[in-house]
């Protein structure tokens, strides 16, 4: 994963699939059509993740089966181990990185070991899940971490945990020894070689007046890690915005309809809506160029054009003074710079002057 200069774009197929594996590969092919840089599902054993009596959230309620527990919701969105082998085989067919977050330790084991892919997101929902934060970081892999719902202290103690685990002594799990590996150097070092942080406001979709994208320079200034967003809000304007204010990182869900059944079809992007996003992307990280000021190569030739040049405003003779009223500023900008002018101004012309013609020193 490159932090140095593109952004990097997740389109965030999450469980969009509803269960088909068909349309899971339609939407990898979306996302590459779209010039994503990797696409995203969900990995869960439904039975480790969620209790037969939890309730569904709101927004799960709105666009699923009232009636339906979010037990049997999200059972019927589960993918197998042989599913993800071939979704993982079309993405290296289409060139597309292949990416997903696991919500249980047996999820977590079959993306890293036995799939062995490089980076593990990690969702909003697991940052105060200690034990499978430190089972990730044993696992040595790169990690996304999403922030949602989450104070700058919940933040540092989930830092705290992959630090531990990253450093690898075999020392007895303690919020003592958490805190201890964040605060040392060998700690900060791996942090910043593995972890990136992604803000995130965890509704769907998220209100614009919640989604405080200012809290990106807080992580970053706080943690000195690379910093991104994780999108739930309606279209594609705060992404992009995102992006100018320096996140490396964009994730945002898409869907091949939005009015399929199922819990985030809603607030997801529809393939025109993601390709413009990431067209809009690029734009902006090409437009955000460099931190200094000067010309640039395409607006040199225009100085000429647009700036003035000293030059007299009526005809005067060789031997008279240059004044207010003879004196003034015109196009092109082909002559001595107005910034002489307060040095001509009661100087003796040493040449006759037409009107509009230029002065010299």
């Amino acid at each position: 994963m490159n932090h140095t200069g593109k952004t990097y774009i997740i389109a965030e197929a999450g469980v969009n699939h509803n269960g088909s594996l068909e349309i899971a590969k339609d939407l990898i092919d979306v996302a590459v059509q779209c010039g994503a840089d990797a696409i995203k599902f969900q990995t869960f054993r439904t039975e480790n993740l969620v209790s037969k009596d939890a309730r569904k959230a709101d927004y799960q309620k709105k666009n699923t089966e009232a009636d339906e527990s979010q037990f049997d919701m999200i059972k019927k969105l589960e993918l197998d181990e042989n599913a993800h082998h071939e979704l993982i085989q079309h993405c290296r067919v289409r060139g597309i990185q292949f990416l997903s977050t696991p919500f249980d330790l047996d999820s977590l084991r079959l993306l890293t070991s036995h799939f062995e892919l490089p980076y593990v997101k990690i969702a909003s929902g697991e940052i105060t899940n200690a034990p499978f934060l430190l089972e990730v970081a044993r696992m040595g892999k790169a990690v996304i971490l999403s922030t949602g719902m989450s104070t700058l202290g919940e933040i540092e103690m989930a830092l705290g945990i992959l630090a531990f685990g990253y450093i690898g002594k075999e020392k007895q799990p303690r919020m003592e020894e958490f805190q201890e590996a964040y605060s040392s150097i060998e700690g900060r070092r791996l942090l910043q070689q593995r972890v990136s942080l992604l803000h995130c406001t965890t509704e769907y979709p998220a209100p614009f007046s919640e989604v405080n994208l200012k809290a990106m320079d807080t992580l970053r200034s706080a943690f000195g890690l690379p910093v991104g967003f994780s999108d739930h809000t309606p279209g594609i304007a705060i992404s992009i915005g995102a992006v100018a204010r320096g996140a490396r990182i964009i994730e945002k869900h898409f869907t091949l309809d939005s009015n399929l059944p199922g819990p985030d079809h809603k607030a997801s992007l529809e393939p025109e809506e993601l390709k413009k996003m990431i067209e809009a992307i690029r734009q902006i990280e090409a437009a955000l160029g460099y931190s200094y000021k000067i010309p640039a190569p395409s607006e040199i030739k225009n100085k000429a054009v647009a700036r003035k040049s000293l030059v007299v405003s009526q005809a005067i003779k060789k031997g008279e003074k240059f004044t207010k009223e003879n004196l003034t500023t015109k196009r092109p900008g082909t002559g001595l710079s107005p910034m002489y002018y307060w040095e001509f101004l009661g100087k003796i012309a040493k040449q006759d002057y037409a009107q509009d013609e230029r002065v010299d020193l």
